[in-house]
């Protein structure tokens, strides 16, 4: 399995139950394809930088998951069907997925001070 992250914007007219309906789909798609949701961020309505179909806002979704290419591949061509979806985009962050990996590691690496940040300190 693979390591994805994938970021898609909603309509803004969209209803909170096809919200839903619509991040529960997707992610019974990674689950029907054998995958695991590592983290599901809403982001909620923001302003986009640009119009889309001729919309100024949309409603963020952000989800980082392990899965397959083909899970990739059908969560795509929902998003290409689905008109209540903006944009979508999936980037693909880690050849393997290892099970240890998780957020934990992730803030624990964070938590840790560059030699940047000691310097900046050191000069205070």
């Amino acid at each position: 399995m693979r390591r994805y992250e994938t970021i898609y914007i909603i309509r803004p007219n969209v209803s909170e139950d096809d919200i839903t309906a619509i991040i529960d789909r997707t992610n019974g798609v990674i689950e029907q394809f054998g995958g695991t949701i590592v983290q599901l961020d809403r982001w909620g309505l923001k302003k986009l930088a640009y119009l889309i179909n001729k919309e100024s806002q949309g409603y963020y979704v952000f989800t980082e998951y392990a899965g397959t290419p083909e899970a990739v591949s059908e969560i795509e061509r929902l998003f290409r069907i689905n008109e209540k979806v903006l944009r979508y985009m999936t980037i693909k962050t880690e050849d393997k997925f290892t099970e240890g990996f998780t957020k934990n590691q992730v803030t624990d690496a964070e938590a840790t001070p560059t030699d940047e940040s000691e310097k900046e300190s050191d000069e205070s």
